[in-house]
């Protein structure tokens, strides 16, 4: 049920050290204006559905499908919301969960923990932040990441997110960290639209004049989003104590680079020994995009992806993952990998789980 696709040395002692261990679940919840830009993401049917997509799935990922939504989730093109996976995980084996509001337009209407920062304007624009918020979200970030360490003693934080069009901030901040990534990353669609994110990340880099000097939170700040300083600041100060599975694909990835960044620049210590990047199949094989490629270009970085399956789904809402819509967000690649570390669920487990969900959730 788990793959190690880069660091496999790493990544083996990792999953060794882990198995049997319940985690906790850290999901950080932001938001861009680039993804509001027409096209650039699946992840809401319109851009007016996307700017409450994160509020949405966090309160689907708190309450399920037991409570009338006060924000349902948004309809998708084809699919259904990888929260779906998350919650299916966290609810079964009764994982803990903390929800945090690194910047949103409107704050979610379950019980987070708000770490003062504000959505991003989009990343065209150069200014994508104020640096003093950066500076903010990475000490809070560090203050979180020491205090979610006490509650997984002699285990792991699972660091999710959950920002729309976050890929496109992803490939913008590892390309201004000097990582070859156009043509690499991936996006809720089926066939990334990388000549559309390149011209963003492009035009954004250009307007903010982006050198190979600069330092990491004037880039953040630049053509950044909320998410990425606040786990960054996370990982690095939750590993010092316990293992860290950063659960995503290409955002990440990038949120490692930022770390490394981070840490040759402050020269603060962490342990990248206890970190790993932990996601799904589909975004670790997708053909449209090379997150293995990916994953090298960063270096020392281990790779995990869980291989759940939707091939024998009766859901066509869940079979479409294996098309390729959708394929990750909201910590989903991360909780199931831990299914299987924690209890040993197999993929008929996993599915079924997850499957009772969606149909509790589709009944109402």
């Amino acid at each position: 049920m788990i793959q190690i696709y880069t660091e496999i040395e790493r990544g083996q002692k990792w999953v060794e050290k882990y198995q049997k261990c319940r985690p906790v679940f850290a999901c950080v919840l932001g938001f861009t204006e680039t993804g509001l830009i027409s096209g650039i993401s699946a992840a809401g049917a319109t851009p007016n559905d996307r700017k409450y997509t994160a509020i949405a799935d966090a309160e689907f990922l708190i309450n399920g499908s037991q409570f009338p939504p006060k924000y349902p989730l948004p309809s998708l093109t084809v699919g259904a919301s990888p929260v779906f996976i998350s919650r299916a995980v966290v609810e079964t084996l009764n994982i803990p969960v903390y929800l945090f509001n690194a910047g949103l337009p409107y704050p979610p209407a379950v019980p987070f923990i708000d770490l003062g920062g504000i959505p991003a304007n989009c990343l065209t624009s150069g200014k994508a932040l104020p640096l003093e918020t950066v500076r903010h979200l990475f000490a809070q970030g560090m203050k979180w990441g020491e205090k979610l360490a006490t509650e997984a003693p002699d285990s792991y934080l699972i660091l999710g997110e959950c920002v729309v069009g976050g890929t496109t901030t992803a490939l913008a901040i590892l390309t201004g960290l000097g990582i070859e990534a156009a043509g690499k990353v991936n996006s809720s669609h089926p066939q990334c639209n990388h000549a559309q994110k390149w011209s963003v990340v492009r035009e954004g880099l250009e307007k903010a004049r982006c050198s190979s000097r600069i330092d990491p939170f004037t880039l953040v700040a630049a053509i950044g989003d909320p998410m990425q300083i606040a786990i960054a600041g996370m990982a690095i100060a939750a590993s010092r104590q316990v293992g860290v599975m950063l659960a995503g694909g290409t955002q990440m990835l990038a949120v490692y680079a930022l770390m490394q960044a981070i840490i040759q620049h402050l020269d603060k210590p962490a342990n990248l020994e206890q970190i790993v990047v932990g996601t799904t199949r589909w975004v670790a094989e997708d053909p449209t995009g090379d997150t293995v490629g990916l994953a090298v270009a960063i270096a020392n970085v281990p790779l995990l992806a869980t291989q759940l399956s939707f091939a024998n789904s009766s859901y066509p809402q869940l079979q479409a993952y294996e098309r390729g819509y959708v394929k990750e967000g909201v910590g989903a690649g991360g909780c199931a990998i831990a299914a299987y570390l924690y209890q040993n669920w197999i993929n008929e487990r996993l599915v079924g789980a997850i499957e009772a969900l969606i149909e509790s959730y589709y009944k109402k």
